[in-house]
């Protein structure tokens, strides 16, 4: 072999070598792109659940994708509808659990809708147990679709009781698909969705709330970093069936930006990573089976990429 041939295969061992070391080195960067300090908890919203059946996850295939990141994941499954200090307690009841049996120290909570109140609630009176609060969709100046049922169905009206009824029923049902047994109280949860009963809870618990009626939170409270992030789209998928509903509910904002459930101003809590995607309300949870509008951010990705700046803030 002369020496042309012999540096020839040299070079080519280098690429080769070059080229494994690369592909080892993207395929680590992947398997810890999401392996945050401490455990990512998932809480879910009003009329929410952990899974069905232990098959159907609330938040349609995102603990699968934050796993294969390396994240530690829990999903913890609070009352479907009740005040937003009553589900809070039950989420310290599941995080002192886990705190116990794995031995964390803290948790960065991730809630949805209620969910957003619901963590917020547990930072302000355990700061303790959170590293972080990410908030997604969620009403933290109240919804106007609380108002609007409230105004639709006063303590006179004869049918409250059977709405009421209705609701507490259904939410009994989750739990019983979902393999709880926490209380519902739907009136709780109206109440605590309400605009008088974000601003009453906000009294309470003000970490992170804006002081401007569309502007950001405080960054950091109590060493608890605040994020938030919401949509404003609604009718996003003709073969979405709960499309139709969110269309519905979308009426009573008039001309103010909303997902559905929720105004976009609403959604504002700490650092606004976003208020826009192109999402409705159960869009934002990757619901129903992943369906959203065509050209809309996946939500999965877009909660992997969270989990990766949680990691690169040391939480």
């Amino acid at each position: 072999m002369n020496h042309s041939s012999k540096a020839g295969l040299l070079l080519r061992l280098v690429a080769v070598t070059a080229l494994s070391l690369l592909a080892s080195s993207l395929a680590f960067a992947q398997s810890t792109y999401t392996k945050t300090r401490y455990p990512v908890v998932l809480v879910h919203g009003l009329l929410g659940f952990d899974s069905i059946l232990g098959v159907y996850d609330y938040w349609y295939g995102v603990p699968s994708d934050l796993r294969s990141g390396g994240a530690r994941v829990y999903i913890p499954n609070v009352s479907s509808s009740n005040y937003s200090e009553v589900r809070g307690e039950q989420l310290i009841r599941d995080l002192d659990g886990l705190r116990a049996v794995y031995g964390h120290s803290k948790f960065n909570l991730v809630g949805h809708s209620h969910g957003g109140p619901t963590i917020r609630y547990v930072a302000s009176v355990r700061p303790d147990l959170v590293a972080s609060i990410t908030s997604v969709g969620s009403p933290h100046k109240g919804s106007k679709v609380a108002d609007g049922l409230n105004a639709a169905l006063p303590p006179s009206s004869p049918l409250r009781p059977l709405v009421v009824g209705f609701v507490e029923a259904l939410s009994v049902f989750i739990e019983v698909l979902s393999g709880d047994d926490d209380p519902q109280d739907a009136l709780g949860a109206l109440a605590s969705l309400s605009t008088p009963g974000s601003n009453a809870f906000n009294t309470r618990h003000p970490q992170g709330i804006p002081t401007t009626s569309c502007g950001s939170g405080a960054s950091v409270v109590n060493g608890v970093r605040y994020y938030s992030w919401g949509g404003t789209s609604v009718l996003t998928n003709i073969f979405d069936a709960s499309d139709g509903m969110l269309g519905a509910s979308s009426l009573f904002f008039g001309f103010e930006q909303n997902d559905g459930l929720v105004g976009k101003c609403s959604s504002h809590l700490g650092v606004v990573l976003r208020d826009d995607y192109g999402w409705n309300h159960l869009d934002e949870v990757n619901q129903i089976l992943g369906l959203r509008g065509l050209f809309s951010s996946n939500p999965v990705s877009v909660i992997r990429s969270h989990a990766n700046r949680l990691k690169t803030a040391g939480l």
